[in-house]
């Protein structure tokens, strides 16, 4: 295996914590044990969680109004392996890569592969990008894509579609996501339901190209750069197109995709209900799709999606099988730093919604008791639980403490050599 970080290094960094994880660990053993919770079972789950680097996060995200990019950036998609590869091995908790198309494309997909497989990593989800032109596009995406009123236009973002179902093929991944930004920003600009039934009929025929063991994940967003309608503008347009599509079609709820205040953890609830939901993109907003670190503005919000996670796992809901994938905007962080962390923080609330007394919850449901089923909930979301996540990393060969292994590695300033800045960077963000 490749490992972009000396194992050395690492062991010696966590030979200065590992009595102190060992102590704490204990310790939290024997308060669950009380609550009735083997701590060696939170451990395994804990440990078989996985969640998706998106292959354009690593790179310096951006505003509408400029980008400062960073020093060491990736230049291209195997040097964004590479930082995928120092996520993993430290964090141990994000096993596969989502790649962005036109964005990675390369001339050998079969050495890419290799390429990760000796990083560790397997491949996710693939993305299209019918929301910005590329450069020598026949055609222009500026008033739409896969629902644009020139059929040309919407043949040849079906085409690019079915351009990434071929590559993931190459590469082992077993789904495409699909996000659009078409819609309108002035009142009759577009005619709402045509526009929808082109969309219906555009990845009807992206539908036809997927592989029997493929899904097809559907993304929407409440807005931008759509202002005024989006076309796939909340999870019941979602819903309406997966369901029209077939079984293999279901919908990605993208966390900071949403109005103001809206109820996410339901939408989870729902979809779930309907055999719909395909999985997560995970990150943080507090005005609207500000794709923040995952956790570091709602950690509640956050549990208590995870709670209906968790909830239909225990249940054994029939079809459920979420992806989970992080996509975020680093714009002031060392994107590696962050992805870090965010995984962390998705594996740590994982865990808190595991120790969730579920027998004692649904007592409290239905006897309508409503103050000791929150209580419930906060208790699992109170509990710290950093000592499960450091044996899980140390267990694995990874980092007690990933963040300052890191940064005493100077990973990111042998990349600052190695990678001279370049023009543009390493592609934009979802």
């Amino acid at each position: 295996m490749t490992n972009p970080i000396d194992s050395g290094l690492i062991a010696a960094h966590n030979d200065k914590l590992a009595r102190h994880v060992r102590h704490d660990y204990e310790h939290l053993g024997e308060q669950l044990a009380r609550r009735g919770i083997d701590i060696e079972l939170v451990r395994e789950q804990t440990a078989a969680f996985g969640v998706a680097i998106p292959s354009w996060g690593v790179g310096t995200g951006g505003t509408r109004f400029a980008r400062f990019p960073g020093v060491g950036e990736p230049r291209n998609v195997f040097d964004k392996l590479s930082d995928c590869g120092v996520i993993q091995q430290l964090a141990r908790a994000t096993p596969t890569v989502s790649l962005h198309i036109p964005w990675d494309r390369c001339s050998d997909y079969t050495e890419m592969r290799e390429i990760a497989k000796g990083y560790g990593l397997a491949f996710d989800a693939m993305n299209s990008n019918t929301f910005s032109d590329q450069k020598g596009q026949a055609k222009s995406y500026k008033f739409g894509s896969l629902t644009h009123s020139d059929g040309a236009v919407r043949a040849q973002a079906i085409e690019h579609n079915l351009e990434c179902i071929a590559i993931g093929e190459q590469l082992g991944s077993k789904a495409l996501t699909v996000w659009v930004g078409d819609g309108s920003n002035f009142p009759g600009q577009q005619h709402f339901r045509r526009a929808f039934d082109r969309y219906l009929e555009s990845t009807q025929q992206i539908y036809a190209g997927l592989p029997a063991d493929w899904r097809m994940f559907l993304e929407h967003k409440i807005c931008e750069p759509a202002f005024y309608a989006t076309v796939i503008q909340d999870w019941g347009s979602s819903y309406l197109a997966a369901n029209a599509l077939g079984p293999k079609a279901q919908c990605l709820v993208d966390l900071g995709h949403h109005a103001p205040n809206v109820n996410i953890e339901m939408i989870v609830a729902r979809l779930i209900a309907a055999g719909k939901l395909a999985g997560f993109h995970f990150n943080d907003s507090k005005y609207g799709d500000d794709d923040l670190d995952a956790g570091s503005v709602a950690p509640y919000r956050l549990f208590l999606v995870f709670n209906e996670l968790v909830a239909a796992a225990h249940e054994k809901v029939k079809g459920f099988e979420p992806a989970y994938m992080l996509d975020q905007s680093h714009n002031v962080t060392d994107p590696i730093e962050s992805l870090m962390v965010s995984a962390e923080q998705v594996q740590r609330t994982y865990a808190q919604a595991l120790i969730v007394d579920r027998a004692a919850l649904d007592a409290a449901q239905d006897a309508n008791d409503a103050l000791v089923a929150t209580r419930l909930l906060k208790r699992g979301f109170e509990t710290d639980v950093t000592p499960i996540l450091q044996r899980v990393r140390q267990d694995a060969g990874g980092a007690i403490d990933p963040v300052g292994a890191y940064r005493a590695s100077g990973y990111r300033q042998r990349m600052a050599e190695q990678r001279p800045a370049v023009a543009g960077g390493s592609g934009g963000i979802v």
